[in-house]
């Protein structure tokens, strides 16, 4: 009765494996024959922009409780409106 269970068992899953195998092999796309008229092309425009680097900032508290910061950054633009922020929003003049 055991040695009928093991035949069993290992010929279900055998069976689920073969069914695993060609379901892979039927709906797996880098074997497909659509892929072959694929062509990969490199737009230059596409490379020549740079993603913009963050502005980073250095955020100090005196012992008086007052705040100070040290921006950095590449863009001006972004540095100011950063700086105009934070006087706004820990109320500093």
């Amino acid at each position: 009765m055991k040695l009928k269970e093991l035949i069993k068992r290992i010929l279900i899953s055998i069976f689920i494996m073969l069914l695993f195998y060609i379901s892979i092999s039927i709906f797996d796309p880098l074997h497909s024959e659509n892929n072959k008229s694929l062509d990969f092309k490199k737009n230059p425009e596409i490379q020549k922009i740079k993603p913009k680097k963050p502005v980073k900032i250095k955020l100090k508290r005196t012992s008086t409780g007052k705040y100070s910061w040290d921006l950095t950054g590449d863009d001006v633009e972004e540095i100011v409106k950063i700086d105009k922020r934070l006087r706004k929003l820990l109320n500093t003049e």
